[in-house]
């Protein structure tokens, strides 16, 4: 399960990669913040679809959850409008890089030390090798 788990993990990394190709193009033509609003227009559109066919209501409100875990509505956006401002400046690469070196570095300091209700799991040597390469693959691909 793992396993599988791990490919649509990959393949949902490499569908940002298309996300900020489609992005840039469609910034310039209507706008960034235009752009940023038609991708969670639509994907908020066919969430609602996906939850009304395969999700049945059950459980406590969404309203009834700490405020914090809704953070995310806040961040998806900035993020897809620096995707938008950085993709057409410099390149699909070096803003896919640079967002993982983010997510990298923020994961383990989230898994370090236990934040947002994730199980803890101390820094090591291997994820502080990991992060190191992924740095260096920043700076290669930033000189090619």
């Amino acid at each position: 399960m793992q396993l599988i788990l791990l490919l649509f993990v990959i393949a949902a990394g490499m569908g940002l990669s298309v996300e900020a190709g489609l992005l840039g193009p469609l910034g310039h033509a209507v706008g960034d913040l235009w752009a940023t609003f038609s991708i969670f227009s639509v994907g908020a559109a066919l969430t609602f679809l996906l939850m009304l066919f395969f999700s049945p209501r059950q459980g406590p409100s969404l309203l009834a959850q700490p405020g914090w875990q809704l953070l995310g509505g806040v961040l998806g956006p900035a993020y897809v409008v620096i995707l938008t401002l950085a993709t057409p400046v410099i390149g699909i690469a070096m803003t896919m890089i640079g967002i993982l070196v983010g997510q990298v570095f923020k994961s383990v300091v989230i898994d370090h030390f236990g934040l947002l209700g994730s199980e803890r799991r101390p820094v090591n040597r291997q994820r502080l090798l990991a992060l190191g390469l992924i740095v260096i693959a920043l700076v290669l691909v930033a000189r090619g």
